[in-house]
């Protein structure tokens, strides 16, 4: 059983599928905006899970991706380009293929960011941006 919140190394971290560490951003993402928005609005759970939905969307990541990707260290380009050209074995019913791709990156460095202890490089991208 493991802890939760247990960070790995960046060597295993590496050596984990992009698809992997998009399936644990895709979490992280999702939870980052649902706290956000319950502590800045005093929205019922309808609204809050339209609102979540609208930004976790691919379609939402890609536009916060347009931001964000300048900012990329060398290291979470790289994470992004794996996540982003990996084989899914799923596609997006509302999205591109392209935003759907883009989007797999985009988890796939938060992922990466988290599994590895660095919550706050996760602030520091989605703390002004979102």
């Amino acid at each position: 059983m493991s802890n939760f919140f247990t960070t790995i190394s960046v060597e295993k971290a590496r050596s984990i599928s992009p698809v992997t560490l998009a399936f644990v951003g895709d979490a992280v993402y999702s939870l980052y905006v649902r706290e956000k928005l319950v502590l800045t609005t005093d929205y019922g759970t309808g609204e809050l899970q339209k609102l979540t939905s609208a930004e976790v969307s691919a379609h939402g990541q890609s536009i916060l991706l347009n931001k964000l990707q300048p900012c990329f260290t060398e290291e979470e380009t790289a994470i992004f380009k794996r996540g982003r050209n990996a084989k899914k074995s799923t596609k997006s019913k509302n999205a591109s293929v392209a935003e759907y791709n883009r989007s797999t990156g985009f988890e796939a460095v938060l992922g990466y960011l988290y599994l590895t202890g660095q919550n706050s490089r996760i602030i520091q991208l989605l703390g002004e941006n979102i």
